[in-house]
């Protein structure tokens, strides 16, 4: 069975800022910002598109403080960085729920889903190779089919 969540209201997402505090980051208003812009975006953007969110709301916003939340972020294991073909990383919360990508070639569209069957010949392939999968990321590249 396949299933296609597109920004799905999964779970809660971590506490981004009991996390900075952890790790003696001060939760200054722009932080405070860029974490509110996580919490309300399950999808996947660039550092540049953060910044570009948080800045609309507080305009003192640098974008260094961005890539220094994310990067802070990154280490404590809250959010995943993505680096999808050529472009710039990307960031998505780490709830925890296994999917795998679809990447839109034309539009950047990162679609998420997840497939019984794909993770049952993945574990098939490398049982046949004398292996047992411990991680795994699978990230597809397409277009959008043409009516015929």
């Amino acid at each position: 069975m396949t299933t296609t969540r597109p920004s799905p209201p999964g779970p809660v997402p971590p506490d981004y800022e009991t996390l900075l505090r952890e790790a003696g980051v001060r939760i200054t208003r722009p932080r405070r910002t860029i974490i509110a812009i996580l919490r309300e975006h399950p999808d996947h953007p660039d550092a540049l598109e953060i910044f570009r969110r948080a800045s609309a709301v507080d305009p003192s916003i640098s974008l260094s403080t961005v890539y220094r939340t994310m990067r802070l972020l990154e280490e404590k294991g809250a959010i995943h960085r993505h680096a999808f073909g050529n472009g710039p990383s990307r960031f998505e919360q780490a709830d925890g729920e296994h999917h795998d990508h679809l990447i839109d070639i034309d539009t950047g569209d990162v679609i998420e889903f997840s497939s019984d069957r794909i993770e049952a010949l993945q574990d098939e392939v490398a049982r046949s190779l004398g292996y047992e999968i411990v991680f795994h990321r699978l990230e597809l590249y397409g277009r959008k089919r043409r009516p015929e």
